[in-house]
């Protein structure tokens, strides 16, 4: 019996560290940020500058400078100077390119680009709540900070959302973490 349970913890350690290895080997990442998104353009005639929060899953292949990144996130921007806000909820598919840097180096910018679809909704103090959903293009860049396997973020992306009329604009500038993956092509 004595024997049973030594080879079925050998294997469970022996299994915990291939799964820990393959973990530490994965081109996958997550991520979760949040800080100011400034309404740009036209937009900025009737909003104030707001606050978002981002959760994103991205994929970066070691041997590859070049990744693919899927995000969404909430952004809120209030009204000026009524009462109320501009809710914007937007689920985007991007392209992500990291410089190469020195394999010391903890410092990694990266450019970002790409598209997807956005909820407008505003939300007066007073009266209906009118919602769209549109497509929309995003680009900006960025810095990740920190080991290969857990970083910050740094990154400021503009947004033009495709509606009738005026096309509405705002930058979302974030701070977060990424954790998992193998670092990229740096």
């Amino acid at each position: 019996m004595q024997g049973i349970a030594r080879a079925v913890v050998a294997v469970g350690l022996g299994l915990g560290l291939h799964a820990a290895n393959l973990h530490a080997q994965t081109p996958v990442r997550f991520g979760l940020g949040g800080g100011v998104s400034i309404p740009s353009g036209s937009s900025s005639d009737g909003l104030k500058t707001g606050w978002d929060g981002t959760a994103l899953v991205q994929i970066m292949p070691a041997s590859s400078p070049v990744g693919f990144q899927i995000d969404g996130s909430y952004n809120q921007l209030k009204f000026d100077p009524s009462g109320g806000k501009e809710q914007v909820i937007d689920g985007t598919a991007n392209v992500v390119y990291e410089f190469k840097t020195s394999p010391e180096s903890r410092f990694r910018p990266y450019l970002i680009g790409g598209g997807g679809v956005y909820n407008l909704k505003a939300k007066p103090d007073v009266g209906p709540s009118p919602s769209t959903t549109k497509f929309g293009i995003n680009a900006g860049a960025g810095f990740n900070f920190g080991a290969a396997s857990t970083s910050l973020f740094v990154e400021g992306r503009f947004h033009n959302v495709f509606v009738t009329g005026s096309d509405f604009h705002f930058i979302p500038i974030n701070i977060g973490v990424r954790f998992g993956g193998s670092g990229g092509g740096t």
